[in-house]
């Protein structure tokens, strides 16, 4: 007789043995079985990922060190079906059981790599003030799925890299509506259901996304900043009144509280980590649209994208640091209190995905491969999203190899994607490695030995390729 923990682990086992299969069997069609290799070496190497050729020193990667240097130059892997195998695995849900979406970008830095085409300058945060800085390399907008309570762990779904002729909120929104189509394909969302949940950060035109989006069942929520100024709904027009009617009411300044009118809602909340958290939230609120930016080829009259302003407070930071409010813009209009508390925990539950980059950076070395061309960087990346997963999904089954120093978990749940990586190899056999073993081969002889190289890589500029189109204004007045 079969236990319901035996029957849990059966199926979270045969959930990663059929992902594992799907992904070399549809997703890999050239060099399959070197980039398999290659994501279990960095599935089970010990200790960080430092470098490609040192991923041939496992044992679970059978061929030399230039056979991954070539996979990842010539490889090929279908991006589609491997989106789609991602987005029928089993999603991790909000406390409501709702699905939540983080949307975030994180870069690959390339400063030296004047022959790495496509390079952007990306902005790079420093902890003084001053210390922000832009420095060129890939930048990456992922997507992922956000679990309750606090976690490292995420379920990524998505990966597109920011060309020098892509605009990010129209990617954004693209990428966004590929992965709720994904979604609702596979299953996860049912008419009826509570929308899905998409959270993003201050760098994102939110109000542009939530017009864009508005077809699908989302509801969006991210932070602004503190010094944006949002107008209220136009009153009533007064019986007998000649004249255009008024679109907009009076201003709502975030950082002038004498602007503000009584919220609707007035939450607090005792939180483990911040303290006291208060919650003000005031409905209908909306920016004044100009025809510049992601608004300048809308034609007709710009829309009144109305939403919940919320205003978080929280008693103190992690090390006692004084906080600051938070703004939050949400697209939801009539929000209850039970809501607006669940829209302020899913955006904290955002900066889990900055745990997530974080593994993937240090310790499954995403960034550690000094690859020239941007295509096998998207290989690269894909590798290692799929590595991830398999982490994920290894969680249940995973037992804890831990150091003696380390605390013991005792629930599966608690494991964090580091420990769960050291038992990966334990699981891999028995998981199956459907890679063919290697042919025996022998290296070609190379450059002769004394003849230079006589073809000079090209260099490449950093930065955007197109320039950002004129305002409506300065258009007209050119051409006017």
């Amino acid at each position: 007789m079969i236990s319901v923990h035996d029957t849990g682990q059966a199926d979270a086992f045969g959930e990663l043995s059929g992902f594992r299969r799907r992904f070399y069997d549809e997703c890999l069609t050239r060099r399959g079985d070197a980039l398999f290799e290659l994501t279990d070496a960095v599935l089970c190497t010990a200790g960080p990922v430092t470098s490609l050729a040192e991923l041939s020193l496992t044992a679970e990667h059978r061929r030399g060190h230039g056979a991954g240097y070539d996979a990842i130059n010539h490889g090929r892997i279908e991006i589609d079906r491997l989106r789609t195998a991602l987005a029928e695995l089993p999603l991790p849900r909000a406390a409501d059981g709702r699905i939540a979406l983080a949307v975030d970008i994180s870069p690959w830095l390339r400063p030296d790599a004047a022959c790495s085409p496509e390079r952007l300058f990306c902005h790079v945060h420093g902890r003084s003030r001053s210390g922000s800085q832009f420095i060129p390399g890939w930048p990456y907008s992922f997507v992922a799925a956000l679990e309750t309570g606090r976690t490292s762990w995420t379920a990524i779904l998505d990966a597109v890299r920011l060309g020098p002729a892509d605009d990010a909120t129209a990617v954004t929104a693209a990428q966004l509506r590929e992965v709720v189509g994904r979604i609702i394909d596979a299953g996860h969302w049912q008419p009826g259901d509570p929308h899905i949940l998409i959270v993003a950060d201050a760098g994102y035109d939110v109000t542009r996304l939530a017009f864009v989006l508005a077809d699908l069942p989302v509801e969006l929520v991210g932070r602004i900043r503190s010094d944006r100024v949002m107008l209220r709904p136009a009153p009533p027009r007064p019986p007998g009144t000649i004249g255009r009617p008024h679109k907009h009411g009076g201003v709502f300044t975030l950082a002038d509280q004498n602007s503000w009118h009584a919220p609707d809602h007035t939450t607090d909340t005792d939180t483990t980590r911040y303290g006291h958290a208060q919650a003000r939230a005031w409905d209908r609120l909306h920016p004044r649209l100009t025809h510049r930016g992601p608004w300048l080829d809308h034609e007709g009259e710009l829309p009144l994208v109305e939403g919940t302003v919320i205003r978080l407070q929280v008693e103190h930071l992690p090390g006692d640091r004084d906080p600051t409010p938070v703004w939050l813009w949400s697209s939801v209009t009539g929000a209850s209190a039970e809501l607006v508390d669940l829209l302020w925990q899913a955006f904290l539950r955002r900066f889990d995905l900055e745990h997530t980059f974080r593994l993937l950076k240090q310790t499954l070395g995403w960034t550690r491969p000094k690859l020239r061309a941007p295509d096998s960087a998207d290989r690269w990346t894909w590798l290692i999203l799929v590595a991830h997963t398999q982490l994920r999904l290894a969680r249940p089954i995973t037992e804890d190899l831990r150091r003696p120093w380390e605390k013991p978990v005792t629930e599966p749940r608690r494991l964090t994607p580091a420990r769960v990586r050291r038992g990966f190899r334990n699981i891999r056999a028995k998981a199956g490695h459907p890679a063919a073993a290697p042919k025996p081969s022998r290296p070609g002889p190379g450059r002769p030995p004394g003849s230079p190289n006589t073809h000079r890589a090209t260099r490449h500029d950093v930065g955007k390729t197109i320039k950002r189109n004129l305002t409506l204004q300065q258009h007209q007045n050119r051409t006017g």
